[in-house]
């Protein structure tokens, strides 16, 4: 067995990579560790070439309860499908290698990383990411150029790489790099409304650890990596390709300017052509023809952008789409809104709960509860196509955590507003970042259900076409732009500064000094975006919503809970019954929440919630309800479960000789409170009352 660690700066741990024991038959194993969270990856290639027009690459990621000592929950007693966090690490993996392996490589290759250890401080999954290279690197699988990733943390002020679980949560912001020995190939990061100066000196700090891990990859590779396969790349007719180019380069120039459906029926056209030509090649089929369309689809895209800084739907390179916005686009939902960039449109819908509706997540941290969620959709219709609904997509899970992402940092505060919140995000068309319109939508509906954000957040998608040294990085890409183009980087954020970031590419990588002008174009485009939404809704709304339920808090001593509940739950019991209420009570704060569609109910338990809680001082004036007549005085009721005794000797200043005469059950009067005792007993009277 091969160990070799790397050392993380600002670090106690080193990073150690383990070859050789585990897993021995995939073409490529590792176990990368970190402390004591330990990580499997396998990687594996099938021997066919499969007939596609993308690379068949699966990854999967896999945290196992064993790893934490742990049992999992339910009926089932077994791992079942993949956890959000889980798909969100995989994607994290794909996007980093994705763009690296050999173009035209279509067999299925699959990357397998399991968690089989965990020591609760370090997270397994930039260790899944290192491993992943690191095992394709050291296979025969055609793939030679590493990738390194860490994760960053500015925590009090200074830069931490891999922090542990405990520092992440005192961190002002993360991001999680990964990047070739040259350039960075994938960010993804959260934020509280940073600088992008900030930014752009954390990627920097990244590199250079990533610089490091590539090293100790290159130094496996040398001493055990297996002799690359040489397998058959998938490549287009060059006969095909020539006349393709003949008949669609320059009707797809003169197209410049049409709508997406008005370029789709010239391609139709040449598409019939092409096959009509080639119809006795056994070697070219519909997939070989739309590949070759696709090749020279990309050729003009990229040179009228390059050479003439020119946009397919005519823009200039700095031009945002046509923007337009509209809140309390839904009568009854508690908050909505739809934004409009140019033809991708999303329509976002706010639902208030209360604590009971929060979510819990189960992650190697423990379990946590979540009040805010925001779930993405993307139907088929949203792109003119007709096609099966599947359950949720990788995508849509990655998409929504983007965008949950970029609304955390001007989220209230669950103390401020009690509120759990969920936000849904309707695709209605999509040409091109659906996910930043997502954030546009979601910020402006949060406001109309009367959320109480801290600022409005908009996004934006950056893009960049090189060509050789030649670059031009584009501002706000269309779906076309994105598919011919090198680099996706999505970039959301308020009026202060970035919110959540995200980049992926489809080249080499790019470089810091194009990460920093990208960060500089969408901080432009973001005020363009900002101004048009803040014209709609200037600031959220003073209340919410009169269909949403309304939440009262009260709060107690914890060591009076109890008291509340009442014996067996009796005195919460009725509290729900006569005033039809929810009450959920906070058992580590005391705090008391309670909900109601009525506003008056509300307000009568909120008020009878408090005084019964309220310690009975000596000198307090109450009215109080005779609750039982006795020879020697009263019982009477202060509040909801405590009573005292107005002694006959206390109701008049004149002599009473029959308690029975002067009051009856029922009868409301006022006493003070004249002796509480030891063991908690009340005297009252009501001659000193009144």
């Amino acid at each position: 067995m091969l160990s070799i660690p790397v050392k993380i700066p600002n670090n106690n741990d080193s990073l150690d990579f383990s070859f050789g024991e585990l897993a021995k038959q995939a073409n490529g194993s590792i176990v990368v560790s970190f402390g004591g969270t330990v990580v499997l990856v396998t990687a594996c290639m099938s021997a066919e070439t499969k007939n596609f027009n993308f690379l068949p690459l699966t990854i999967e990621y896999k945290e196992r309860t064993y790893a934490i000592g742990k049992i999992p929950g339910g009926f089932f007693k077994r791992e079942g499908r993949p956890k959000d966090e889980e798909i969100l690490s995989a994607r994290l993996i794909d996007r980093s290698l994705r763009p690296l392996f050999p173009r035209g490589l279509r067999n299925d290759i699959q990357i397998i990383a399991t968690a089989l250890s965990s020591d609760k401080e370090n997270d397994p999954d930039i260790l899944a990411l290192n491993g992943a290279s690191c095992a394709l690197l050291i296979s025969d699988i055609p793939f030679s150029t590493p990738v390194g990733a860490v994760r960053v943390a500015k925590v009090k002020g200074e830069f931490i790489i891999n922090p542990t679980y405990q520092q992440r949560e005192e961190e002002d912001f993360e991001i999680v790099v990964s990047g070739t020995q040259e350039k960075i190939v994938m960010i993804e990061g959260g934020f509280s409304q940073t600088q992008e100066s900030e930014i752009v000196e954390a990627v920097g700090q990244a590199h250079s650890v990533i610089k490091e891990i590539i090293k100790i990859q290159l130094q496996a590779k040398e001493k055990i990596g297996k002799q690359k396969s040489e397998v058959p790349l998938k490549k287009i007719n060059q006969e095909l390709l020539d006349l393709a180019r003949e008949k669609i380069a320059s009707k797809l120039e003169s197209s410049y300017g049409l709508s997406k459906e008005e370029k789709n029926v010239d391609l139709d056209a040449v598409r019939a052509v092409l096959k009509e030509q080639f119809a006795e090649n056994e070697d070219v089929d519909e997939q070989s023809i739309s590949d070759a369309l696709a090749e020279i689809e990309k050729e003009v895209v990229r040179k009228k952008i390059v050479k003439e800084g020119l946009r397919f739907d005519s823009r200039g390179i700095d031009e945002i789409r046509a923007l337009e916005c509209k809140v309390g686009a839904l009568p009854r939902t508690h908050g909505s809104a739809i934004f409009t960039r140019g033809q991708t449109q999303a329509l976002s819908v706010i639902t208030l709960g209360t604590a009971c509706d929060e979510q819990t997540v189960e992650t190697f941290q423990g379990r946590k509860s979540k009040h805010f969620m925001l779930h993405y959709w993307f139907p088929p219709f949203s792109v003119g196509e007709a096609r099966p609904l599947r359950g949720l997509s990788r995508r849509e899970i990655g998409h929504g955590a983007l965008a949950e992402k970029a609304l955390i940092s001007v989220m209230p505060d669950k103390e401020e507003f009690p509120y759990t919140i969920r936000v849904v995000s309707e695709v209605l068309e999509s040409n091109g970042s659906s996910s930043m319109a997502t954030v546009c939508a979601a910020s402006l509906s949060l406001m109309d259900a009367g959320v109480p954000v801290k600022e409005a957040v908009a996004g934006v998608a950056i893009g960049i076409v090189t060509e050789g040294e030649e670059y031009k990085i584009l501002t706000d890409i269309a779906g076309i732009e994105d598919y011919c183009g090198d680099m996706d980087f999505k970039v959301a954020g308020t009026k202060n500064g970035v919110a959540a970031i995200q980049m992926d590419v489809k080249n080499d990588g790019i470089t810091l000094i194009q990460i920093e002008e990208a960060l500089e174009k969408a901080k432009k485009a973001r005020g363009v975006i900002l101004a048009k939404m803040i014209g709609t809704l200037p600031q959220a709304r003073g209340s919410v919503s009169k269909y949403a339920p309304k939440i009262g808090i009260v709060a107690i001593k914890i060591e009076k809970i109890g008291e509340l509940i009442g014996p067996g739950g009796k005195n919460i019991r009725r509290l729900t019954k006569t005033y039809n209420v929810e009450i959920d009570i906070d058992d580590e704060s005391g705090r008391v929440f309670i909900i109601s569609e009525d506003e008056d109910n509300l307000k009568r338990a909120v008020s009878e919630i408090e005084n019964s809680m309220k310690e009975i001082e000596v000198g307090q004036i109450y009215e109080a309800k005779v609750a039982k007549l006795t020879n020697f005085g009263a019982f009477c009721e202060l509040v909801p479960g405590k009573s005292g005794l107005l002694h006959v000797s206390e109701i008049s200043n004149e002599f009473v000789k029959d308690v029975y005469q002067v009051l009856k059950e029922g009868d409301i009067v006022k006493v003070k409170v004249i002796k509480v005792d030891a063991q908690g007993r009340i005297d009252l009277s009501k001659k000193q009352a009144e």
